[in-house]
């Protein structure tokens, strides 16, 4: 399926809902229907008072609850507000390893909201192209927000 047809389905799906809530789960769905072969999608959700990322809606198997600001993927990429392609978390030095299948990963910063996270058991999963739509994707997700 094509990118923008992608976009244009997520955004059908989730422009009409003012539930930050209702939109991450039915985002997380999404991603794991459309996008092949990954193992895991979801968001974490950043909290100042604590200076971490906690685990909101996601599909796939259980997943770490909290990750302090810097740490790991997800970590680095809300603290350097910058996407994370990673061809083999293995060799990502601070990795936290949630699920050992887990082979690679991308997580996308949505500003001060958190991040959104997927990983794949495939190493080298995500091309620089997957990473343009998911991040179109990401954006679509963004303009659904409703103050957090």
């Amino acid at each position: 399926m094509g990118k923008n047809i992608l976009n244009e389905q997520l955004s059908a799906l989730i422009k009409n809902e003012p539930d930050n809530l209702a939109n991450m789960a039915n985002t997380s769905a999404f991603l794991m229907q459309f996008i092949e072969n990954i193992n895991w999608a979801g968001f974490y959700r950043y909290e100042k008072e604590n200076d971490e990322l906690v685990l909101g809606p996601f599909q796939g198997k259980i997943a770490c609850v909290h990750i302090k600001n810097g740490q790991g993927v997800c970590g680095t990429a809300f603290k350097k507000q910058k996407t994370q392609r990673i061809n083999n978390v293995h060799k990502f030095h601070g990795h936290i390893a949630c699920d050992a299948e887990s082979m690679s990963e991308i997580v996308i910063p949505l500003g001060e909201f958190g991040v959104l996270d997927i990983d794949s058991p495939i190493e080298n999963r995500f091309s620089t192209q997957d990473q343009l739509m998911i991040e179109e994707l990401a954006n679509t997700f963004i303009k659904t927000l409703t103050k957090y």
